[in-house]
């Protein structure tokens, strides 16, 4: 069975108060067995949480790195950075990195390639937009954006990645896929991934993405093809997220 993880995106938001408050609050809770917990914090907070994190169940992760290790790349932030200051994941083609930032397919492949050389766990995040989604092409971005990555790595590499499925048109609206949409999306995901490996389809952890909630956590998760969350808004209040992560179990 594979062991769900749960991925609070802080995106540009947070404070040192609020890492405190997550620490406090994660300090002496008893979490499912089988549920990992990470926070993706911004770059100014990685050190201090991880410090402050070594006592609760939290992983610390970043959200985006450079595809260079180091040189004059002025407000680039290298994978041997990230790890150095605790970081043990970190999100890859993001929606909001693909769409803001342009980074298209190629420039994904180098973020998870210079991740994986540092040691870094990479989530590699899929979705597609309301207009792809409304053409009927949901399956073939996503599975275009996953061969992307995915062919150009070599098993072990494979093995190493995270999948976050994120519909783009339910990221901060207040919609959300419905349990069967987003497992239907799932599942072809893992359908696409037997293809490389049975094994590799069977181990792989695929999150959904899209407004998970403490409202619907729960009915999200009972998905067989969901293997946690990736989670938004609900990931800046202790309480909200305190309660997804226990729905998990």
């Amino acid at each position: 069975m594979r062991t769900l993880l749960i991925a609070g995106n802080w995106k540009m938001n947070g404070s040192l108060a609020l890492v405190d408050a997550f620490a406090r609050a994660f300090a002496s809770v008893k979490l499912p067995a089988r549920v990992e917990v990470a926070l993706m914090v911004p770059f100014p907070y990685l050190g201090v949480a991880a410090e402050t994190f070594q006592e609760t169940p939290l992983t610390v992760g970043a959200q985006t790195l450079s595809d260079r290790s180091s040189g004059a790349f002025t407000g680039e932030v290298s994978g041997a950075m990230l790890v150095d200051v605790g970081a043990r994941l970190v999100l890859v083609g993001h929606s909001e990195r693909r769409s803001l930032f342009g980074e298209d397919d190629a420039a994904v492949l180098a973020r998870v390639q210079a991740a994986l050389e540092h040691g870094l766990r990479p989530v590699l995040c899929l979705g597609e937009t309301l207009e792809e989604r409304e053409a009927g092409r949901t399956e073939s971005v996503v599975i275009g954006q996953l061969a992307a990555v995915c062919d150009a790595l070599d098993p072990a590499e494979r093995a190493r990645l995270v999948l976050a499925y994120e519909p783009v048109w339910a990221i901060g609206t207040g919609r959300t896929a419905s349990p069967e949409q987003a497992q239907a999306v799932h599942s072809a995901i893992r359908g696409r991934l037997a293809a490389y490996s049975p094994a590799l389809a069977e181990g792989m952890q695929i999150l959904y993405g899209g407004s998970m909630k403490a409202a619907n956590a729960g009915e999200l998760l009972a998905q067989p093809d969901i293997d946690g969350g990736l989670v938004g808004g609900a990931a800046l209040q202790v309480d909200d997220f305190l309660a997804i992560c226990q729905s998990a179990g």
